[in-house]
């Protein structure tokens, strides 16, 4: 790899503010994506084995740099210095139902939680988290809403499939079910049980 190209492509990296993808790098270079590809593995390598305090990562379908893992703990304290627009349990919530079920109506996600989600869901798309997708084709054509690149940039993942597996998460079949009998209502003729 030249040493024009890897500053080309620290230079197109480091002024971008999303993530640039392989493709757009090969088209400004003139390059083929391959080696494109190969030129940015070989400088986050470089990058790693001298210790610095940054990395070159592909998230979102692109390259970006951000700081190295490891330095998180001085970074958070930066970065929340003085902010406290975090996201409330409900908009995480959502925002986990969002990502998971997508597209998803806001009222499939309300019945999901349980609740009305139609302000959560205004502040997830006000912060660029989720977007339109399109219309339920069904009555009324609600609208389907998806996660952003913004999301994926956020969590610090190439795409959907690197969510962790929501198996992981979900109770057992026996736990349901003992669940479902402490929790159904009794019939007239049946006895009422305590847990």
């Amino acid at each position: 790899m030249g040493e024009d190209i890897s500053r080309a492509i620290e230079a197109i990296v480091m002024v971008a503010e999303e993530p640039v993808p392989p493709n757009l790098l090969a088209q400004l270079l003139e390059m083929p994506v391959t080696e494109i590809e190969q030129a940015c593995k070989q400088l986050a390598d470089g990058y790693e084995s001298e210790g610095r305090g940054f990395i070159l990562v592909k998230i979102a379908g692109g390259y970006r740099y951000q700081s190295h893992p490891d330095l998180s703990p001085y970074v958070e304290r930066f970065v929340l210095e003085g902010q406290s627009s975090r996201l409330s349990n409900a908009a995480l919530e959502t925002l986990a139902i969002i990502a998971y079920k997508q597209p998803i109506s806001r009222a499939q996600a309300a019945s999901i939680r349980g609740v009305d989600v139609e302000a959560v869901v205004r502040t997830l798309q006000s912060r660029g988290y989720i977007a339109p997708l399109g219309r339920d084709p069904g009555p009324g054509q609600a609208v389907l809403w998806g996660t952003t690149p913004l999301f994926l940039e956020k969590l610090g993942l190439d795409s959907l499939d690197d969510l962790p597996p929501l198996g992981e998460f979900v109770p057992g079949a026996d736990v349901v079910e003992a669940l479902e009998t402490t929790l159904r209502p009794a019939g007239p003729d049946e006895p009422v049980t305590s847990p």
